[in-house]
């Protein structure tokens, strides 16, 4: 159990660059929600359903993460700060990463079915801030979901999900072969804040379609830039 608990944590340490040591790992919330919940799930399996959910209205109260004693959860869930929901016939396989206010949800809850309501992360999944993935769908292994996506549909192997409704973007085998992408959405290395790097991009490809255009129009002219053309304003001529 306590070489259980070592690796658990090194699993959330080679994810998240933040903690200098075990000790703070011990801290985060999502290692006490997980914690909390393989108590409740084994409750809930063993059908003492109001001993389960007083345990999971504890975590909730601490924690600020929500997972239903239901839920299913595989090796290494990390979850990274609170606010997150989980629904009873959610699947979370291993080596997981959830990001902040995330829901697991499910569809039509007024309608009273039973049955799978919820989605299922494969393993190796990032679900990046915001995102919402709704209904029983099924996220595969290596997937992506960018922040405030909203999923509602099956996401392919190692495919990346961004927008509302959230829509596949290609990214290259060499990026998503990557062992861990942080916020489920891939950048150059390093990571520039503020998307600098994309920006430089725009602002190369904006500087080579200017050379090609000028070029253009200089083979047009014979070689020749053409003269400006003369225009009068307020009786004057100009040029």
């Amino acid at each position: 159990m306590f070489n259980g608990l070592i690796a658990y944590m090194d699993s959330i340490r080679s994810r998240d660059p933040a903690p200098r040591s075990r000790w703070e790992i011990l801290l985060y919330p999502g290692l006490w929600a997980v914690g909390f919940h393989r108590v409740a799930h084994w409750l809930f399996e063993a059908r003492m359903f109001f001993l389960a959910r007083a345990v999971n209205h504890l975590s909730r109260f601490l924690t600020a993460i929500d997972i239903h004693p239901g839920a299913k959860i595989g090796k290494n869930l990390f979850i990274d700060h609170g606010f997150t929901v989980i629904g009873e016939t959610a699947e979370i396989g291993d080596n997981v990463t959830i990001y902040q206010c995330v829901t697991l949800g499910g569809t039509n809850p007024a309608n009273g079915v039973p049955g799978k309501r919820h989605p299922t992360l494969s393993d190796n999944a990032i679900i990046g801030s915001g995102a919402q993935i709704l209904g029983p769908i099924t996220v595969g292994p290596r997937a992506r979901v960018g922040a405030n996506a909203v999923v509602t549909d099956d996401v392919p192997e190692g495919a990346t999900m961004v927008g509302l409704k959230a829509r596949s973007t290609l990214v290259p085998a060499e990026t998503w072969l990557k062992e861990f992408i942080p916020y489920g959405t891939p950048c150059k290395e390093p990571c520039e804040p503020n998307g600098g790097s994309r920006v430089d991009d725009l602002e190369s490809e904006v500087a080579t379609l200017k050379a090609q255009v000028a070029a253009l129009i200089a083979a047009q002219d014979g070689g020749e830039t053409p003269a400006p053309t003369p225009t009068s304003v307020g009786g004057r001529t100009r040029r």
